[in-house]
């Protein structure tokens, strides 16, 4: 059975993102899932955090009969801004990590590696090999970061990976001159769960005649989501419903939608209500301003959209949506949006909803995981 250490940069609990759906899904494997750090400044800005600082002292939680959860010790500030203080954090790291190793019996495990930070962890701990799944242009970030060092970190950690897969094509194309064993895996769905989404329950019927729209959005509400389209789409159709489900990230201002009183923040919802939700779209929006990030993103919520089956309205970016243009309304301006929120209204027929279900499917994480298991060097499948 496989030995992998998980050095993820999302805490298992609660939101699924990629990382523990690749995780949960990698077959004859044992798994130690480490949730990112906290920095030793953060009770500074949120007092809640100030627990955080000493959960590495607790015990693992079991996630699953193969995955241990643990918490890793508080980090010093500034590393993404000075490589010798993310030296030292890794070298700690490293002694906690060992600790565990031993009580759980591994020897030389696998590092699965999703943040640059990992480049100065590699040395410490004996490997069979190092899989960098790089998920976002990490230099794009804003805070106390210099794009040069994080670029630079990550660099040296693809050219140490036996394997490095990244989710968009602007990833790939960066990380490829820096390891020949760079593959592009996009993110994916939890397929059974938002296909069901495509089942009306038995009054839906009923409650459609006279129903006015309903548009909705289901993701983290952050700096890169273009809110303009949301005002836009708010403003021209005031009778209808926006619906938007997600956590607003910290120095994200909403303010703006406030005065719309057909705009509706639900807040953050566990996944498995996310189909039921779902279901009473008429319209589901995707929706990324134009920059750096953006652009290398491989948004979750694109592809649950098409497992459902449901009208898709988006921007131009990320540049993924454009492999679906057969089956997404594509806009390039706010006012297009609204344009393209029509056209979607307007849509009849099962011939597009069939392909979204059908291109869902082909992009569900069972898939995706198959794809990096058949990538990986004959060892990996071997064990």
């Amino acid at each position: 059975m496989k030995q992998i250490i998980c050095v993820s940069t999302s805490n298992f609990y609660p939101i699924p993102t990629r990382k523990q759906n690749v995780m949960t899904r990698l077959k004859d494997a044992e798994i130690l899932y480490i949730d990112p750090p906290v920095s030793l400044l953060a009770p500074l800005k949120d007092i809640h955090t100030f627990p955080r600082l000493f959960a590495f002292l607790k015990k693992g939680v079991k996630a699953q009969e193969n995955i241990t959860v643990y918490a890793p010790p508080p980090v010093i500030p500034f590393f993404n801004r000075y490589r010798w203080i993310n030296r030292i954090n890794q070298r700690i790291l490293a002694g906690h990590l060992k600790r565990r190793l031993g009580r759980h019996g591994f020897h030389d495990p696998y590092l699965w590696c999703y943040s640059p930070t990992s480049c100065d962890l590699v040395e410490y701990i004996p490997s069979k090999g190092i899989i960098y799944d790089c998920v976002d242009r990490h230099s794009a970030y804003k805070g106390m970061i210099d794009p040069m060092v994080v670029d630079r970190m990550e660099e040296d950690l693809a050219q140490k990976a036996l394997q490095v897969f990244c989710t968009a094509q602007g990833l790939y194309d960066r990380l490829k001159p820096f390891n020949a064993s760079t593959t592009l895996i996009p993110n994916g769905a939890a397929y059974e769960l938002f296909s069901r989404a495509a089942i009306p329950f038995d009054n839906d019927k009923e409650e459609a005649e006279g129903k006015q729209p309903v548009f909705g959005f289901v993701g983290m509400l952050q700096e890169c989501i273009d809110y303009d389209c949301i005002e836009a789409l708010a403003a021209a159709k005031p009778e209808a419903s926006i619906v938007l489900i997600g956590k607003a990230l910290p120095g994200v201002d909403l303010t703006a939608l406030s005065k719309y009183p057909n705009i509706r923040q639900m807040g953050l919802l566990p996944q498995t209500e996310l189909p039921d939700h779902i279901r009473n779209f008429d319209v589901c929006l995707n929706l990324f301003r134009d920059g750096d990030l953006a652009k290398d993103v491989s948004p979750l919520k694109f592809y649950e959209y098409l497992a459902t089956g449901k009208p898709i309205v988006s921007t131009r970016m990320p540049l993924q949506v454009l492999d679906y243009s057969d089956v997404v309304y594509i806009a390039d301006t706010p006012a297009d949006f609204v344009v393209k929120c029509e056209e979607a209204l307007r849509e009849r027929g099962p011939e597009k909803r069939q392909r979204r279900m059908e291109y869902g499917k082909a992009c569900s994480w069972e898939e995706r995981v198959r794809q990096m298991e058949e990538i990986l060097p004959q060892e990996w499948r071997s064990e």
